[in-house]
């Protein structure tokens, strides 16, 4: 093994132990090189530092304990196990394996010395352990113990304890000695880091690996936060310089003359809020300059984020160039065209409609109109990134609800702008809210701006949470609330994973609430209708023809039904709070009161009860969002996102937030002062994801 091979470059085949089949296992657990396998942390920790006498064992706690083989012997008929007493002059312990081979009994003949380690549970005879971690001593051993925790790492199948305890005992001495120490590079100028007063790298992984007897729960919080520290700062260094790469590109200029913009605004049935005409102002802003802007809107379900695209969207168009406007669903897509053609086709634009269940006609008339430049606005899916869709002059590109896509598909779009040169303008919407933290990282190469107002006229929503056995009283009241002249909601959440089965769920809800309300008019949306059968439903619905309007989370976003001021979530236990918001936000979008009813299947556990418990409290979506994040971590609010680049082997949101600030002030300096230092921080902890994110 060469002596100044660095970690990251040598291979864990390398090591005493490690062949062809331990290899391929490692593997499953993300272990190539010597550098991963240290990156790999404990889960927890095992005290095996002092014996406990056998007179002193308490049931249900994990113990280490010594003593001589008394028997052993193969009891039970149906279900066999090898049992073998211990003493140790204090009292006496019961081993219990249902899993033994006939070498095991041998090995553990009366007089053999044994080390336990397992958890004590009261037996029929008395304690005993199951299955304990043990090994046989000589005499001359006994009472030798440890001097450090013991690690319980994470594992795969054919990988036990034992064997990678032993390889990162191997790992560690690599760099112990002085002269190994060039093998673990700490990347962080010290200068940077002095003020947290961090351990080095080396110092933060040996108290991990191998944490002494006496290690304060401090000092190992503070070792796990110097690697934590670490990934975060790889993670926004990786974005940071994505951006400072795109801002590179040329862009067209894209302006909107005060002229088409008045006539815009005269146009539409309602004011702008001071939030909207902020934000647009940044976007007009971005747009006036020769660099893609690159922007993520946020704004609360209702905020009016569609308008302020569409005054995004009228700049370029009036500058001679295409927009693509991409949603992650039909019927959202639907709706933004439906608002694009009634706010801009009076203007002299053709908006174009683009999904994959067109028929092959439509479908070929849209592609053309694109590619010859006559489409000026193509809103669509999925569909508007796959290779047939050619673009004559696309100058900005518009994404709603960006964490429902991978992050290729982003730039896959973004690359059908390329021409003469010049990149297309960006501007990502979501109505999600993002916690501050989130943001900071996840969409550190975004610009971001947010509409933290609600146009005038929205109610809070007053929610109820009540089991499903006040059904009945929920029908009764839907019937009272129609007689009013209102309209409602009744959504019917996923089951099993399974559109099949939710429309299948919803299908038999709508019949059996038509049955229970006759005079009531039912209607019912769910995934698998037609594009043209949900369209027209929803029409019905928002022209008052449908009384109550069954359906699945489909309606989730881009429904706008200002008389509909009911809505009744069934099983909401199986949705996250974001989801749950976006589904609420449906109501309150006209006069008078506003009601949302989680009817819940009980019983529910403790996390349930929590996440309903802040949907009745709060209506604040970023309140929600935050909240979210403390109890399900990063991965509701990404979504998809979190399958690119943001997988964290050690940081932890919810746990280190805190250090984000920091971790931006010093990616900062590194990038001024330091920028070596970013390729190998880069490849440590992101590996094949920087790739990923600067594709």
């Amino acid at each position: 093994m060469p002596t100044s091979q660095a970690l990251d470059s040598l291979p864990v085949a390398s090591l005493k132990g490690v062949g062809d089949r331990t290899l391929r296992r490692l593997e499953k657990l993300g272990i190539r090189s010597v550098q991963e396998l240290l990156f790999h942390l404990p889960a927890r920790y095992e005290d095996r530092t002092f014996i406990t006498p056998i007179g002193r064992l308490r049931s249900g706690v994990h113990a280490l304990v010594e003593g001589r083989v008394e028997l052993t012997e193969v009891v039970g008929k149906t279900r066999r196990s090898l049992v073998c007493r211990i003493s140790d002059g204090t009292g006496f312990l019961n081993l219990r394996f249902f899993h033994f081979s006939a070498d095991q009994r041998v090995r553990l003949q009366p007089g053999a010395l044994l080390r336990c380690y397992g958890e004590v549970r009261d037996g029929f005879y008395g304690f005993e352990m199951t299955h304990p971690d043990y090994q046989p001593i000589a005499d001359e051993d006994a009472g030798r113990i440890e001097k450090s925790l013991t690690p319980v790492y994470p594992l795969t199948e054919g990988v036990h304890q034992k064997a990678l305890r032993r390889l990162v005992e191997q790992t560690l001495a690599l760099c112990e000695d002085k002269a190994g120490r060039g093998r673990l590079m700490d990347w962080i100028p010290a200068a940077l880091l002095a003020s947290m007063r961090f351990p080095t790298l080396f110092e933060a992984l040996s108290l991990l690996h191998k944490p002494p007897a006496g290690a304060s729960f401090e000092a190992l919080k503070k070792a796990q936060q110097r690697l934590a520290f670490e990934e975060l700062l790889a993670h926004h260094l990786s974005l940071s310089r994505f951006r400072t790469r795109m801002r590179q590109h040329p862009a067209p200029v894209l302006r909107l003359p005060q002229s088409v913009c008045e006539q815009f605004r005269k146009a539409l049935p309602f004011v702008l809020t001071a939030a909207q005409q902020r934000v647009i102002n940044d976007i007009a802003t971005d747009l006036g300059t020769d660099r893609p802007m690159m922007r993520l809107v946020q704004g609360d379900v209702g905020s009016g984020k569609t308008v302020v695209a569409a005054y995004a969207a009228l700049a370029a168009l009036a500058s001679g160039f295409q927009v693509a406007m991409m949603a992650p669903t039909e019927l959202l897509a639907e709706q933004h065209h439906a608002s694009f053609s009634q706010w801009l086709e009076p203007l002299g634009v053709h908006v174009a409609f683009l999904v994959s269940k067109q028929k092959a006609q439509v479908r070929q008339e849209t592609l053309d109109a694109i590619r010859n430049g006559a489409a000026g606005a193509v809103l669509g899916t999925h569909a508007l990134f796959q290779e047939q869709v050619r673009f004559r002059r696309l100058g900005l590109v518009i994404i709603d609800e960006q964490h429902r896509f991978g992050v290729h598909q982003r730039f896959a779009l973004r690359g059908k702008g390329e021409r003469d040169g010049l990149y297309p303008h960006q501007l990502i919407m979501t109505a999600t809210p993002i916690p501050r933290t989130l943001a900071m990282l996840g969409y550190a190469d975004l610009d971001v701006s947010v509409i933290d107002e609600l146009p005038p006229g929205r109610t809070p929503v007053k929610t109820t949470v009540i089991p499903a056995s006040r059904r009945p009283e929920v029908i009764g009241r839907i019937a009272d609330w129609v007689r009013r002249g209102r309209q409602v909601y009744w959504v019917c959440t996923l089951v099993e994973e399974s559109e099949v089965l939710e429309c299948e769920a919803a299908e038999k809800t709508a019949q059996i609430l038509s049955e229970a309300l006759p005079q009531l008019r039912v209607g019912l949306v769910h995934g698998r209708m037609k594009p043209a059968e949900k369209e027209a439903m929803m029409a019905s619905f928002k022209a008052g023809a449908v009384d109550l309007l069954v359906a699945t989370t489909v309606i989730e976003v881009g429904v706008d039904v200002p008389n509909a001021g009911l809505m009744v979530i069934e099983n909401p236990e199986r949705l996250g709070l974001a989801q749950l918001h976006q589904l609420r936000g449906r109501v309150g979008r006209g006069p008078g009161d506003s009601h949302c009813v989680l009817m819940y299947q009980p019983p529910l556990s403790d996390s349930a009860k929590e996440r309903l418990a802040i949907l009745r409290e709060f209506n604040d979506g970023f309140v929600i969002a935050e909240r979210d994040l403390e109890l399900r971590g990063p991965g509701e609010v990404l979504g998809v996102r979190q399958t690119g680049p943001i997988q964290f082997r050690i940081a932890d949101f919810a746990r280190d937030g805190a250090l984000l600030p920091k971790v931006k002030e010093v990616a900062e300096a590194i990038l001024d002062d330091y920028p070596e230092q970013v390729a190998p921080l880069l490849r440590r902890w992101l590996a094949e994801a920087v790739q990923y994110v600067e594709v």
